[in-house]
């Protein structure tokens, strides 16, 4: 079977038969959904007009929160990366929703799902798979590992060591999987969710700064509100408000609304713009490491994918300066005497929008320190 049609855990990676991944079109109750019908991917996907998008981000949208209390914002953002075409880091203390913030999204769209438990006795193989010797065909066959699947949820990644963190920097970049010579391409729509507990709790290994640079960005939950905490108790005693969760999207929308993030208009004075705040995480005093070019392509796909969520074909310079700490802030590094003197990557990303110059109107006027959003 080919690697592509596979839904396997980690330890049956290297112990059992690959099972077939193709799910039908349906609901947990039999319902249809919508997309086109008779598509098994996300191939040929076509842009969505504008009613069509916004009905379906919409219903994505509010299924999420019926599950995560309190926190819409990062609940558009992890629907602004999965439209983006690039993976989330979820980054907090345990307990506050990482893994159902993962688990919900994932369970919106009608796709194979995978979730890997990170521990430090996790092997690479485990991740991406193994070949194995047939003894009845005389012959090594390959038995593909968690990785193949549209969304995987890696579960407290910072717990494994960097050999099995390393396992997924080819997948995450290039959505394929190298194995004994040989070359496996993933299913797609593609995308890794990643929790991960502050480096300081124990147990913990620091994600090295490639794997960081996978990411095209980082929320942190924080602690939900009063009103959102009393209803959070109230709603989850009875019965997991996941369980009821179903899907309202197919691979074959999520293709065609990724689609119509990449038919976002970006004017040239956008892109300037970016380049602009990009050069100066690379020149500021007080920062050792910068902005990547690949941090700055992802800042603008995620910006399309916000300007198409607020219903907009283009892309605005708030866009930018709104994702600009989620995006940018976990691939930056602070030098130690900035440090020291309170300074982290999010504050020096605020100073460096309140100086690099936002485009103005069409006329060419340009305003400093404009509206941070």
């Amino acid at each position: 079977m080919h690697p592509q049609e596979t839904l396997l855990s980690g330890t049956e990676a290297a112990s059992g038969p690959p099972a077939p991944a193709v799910r039908p079109r349906t609901s947990s109750n039999g319902v249809p959904l919508s997309g086109a019908e008779g598509q098994d991917g996300p191939e040929g996907g076509q842009p969505m007009d504008a009613e069509t998008f916004a009905g379906l981000s919409g219903r994505i949208m509010a299924v999420m929160n019926t599950v995560i209390d309190g926190k819409e914002e990062a609940v558009r953002l992890a629907l602004t990366v999965l439209l983006a075409g690039g993976h989330l880091l979820l980054e907090d203390v345990p307990g506050v929703g990482k893994t159902l913030l993962a688990k919900s999204l994932a369970r919106t769209v009608d796709c194979t799902v995978n979730r890997i438990q990170f521990t430090p006795d996790l092997l690479p193989s485990d991740i991406t798979g193994v070949s194995i010797f047939n003894q009845s065909s005389r012959a090594f066959e390959f038995r593909p590992g968690a990785i193949f699947a549209n969304i995987v949820i890696g579960d407290e990644i910072n717990r494994a060591s960097a050999k099995t963190q390393s396992a997924l920097l080819e997948s995450m970049a290039e959505h394929q999987v190298s194995v004994d010579g040989t070359t496996y391409h993933l299913q797609e729509p593609f995308m890794v969710i990643a929790t991960q507990n502050p480096i300081e709790m124990e147990g913990t290994y620091p994600l090295p700064e490639a794997q960081r640079d996978r990411f095209m960005a980082r929320i942190s939950l924080g602690y939900p509100d009063t009103e959102a905490e009393l209803a959070m108790l109230e709603t989850h005693q009875s019965a997991n408000p996941l369980d009821a969760v179903e899907a309202v999207a197919t691979t074959a929308d999520v293709a065609a609304m990724v689609a119509t993030v990449a038919a976002v208009h970006v004017a040239p004075a956008v892109r300037a713009y970016t380049v602009a705040l990009g050069q100066a995480t690379r020149t500021s005093p007080e920062l050792r490491l910068g902005a990547s070019p690949r941090a700055l392509l992802q800042l603008l796909r995620a910006a399309k994918a916000a300007a198409a969520l607020a219903g907009r074909a283009f892309v605005l310079p708030d866009d930018i300066r709104t994702l600009a700490v989620p995006v940018l802030a976990h691939r930056l590094l602070v030098e130690r005497g900035a440090a020291s003197a309170g300074a982290t990557p999010a504050s020096v990303i605020g100073e460096l929008l309140a100086t690099v110059a936002v485009p103005g109107p069409p006329d060419g006027r340009a305003v400093k320190g404009a509206r941070n959003t």
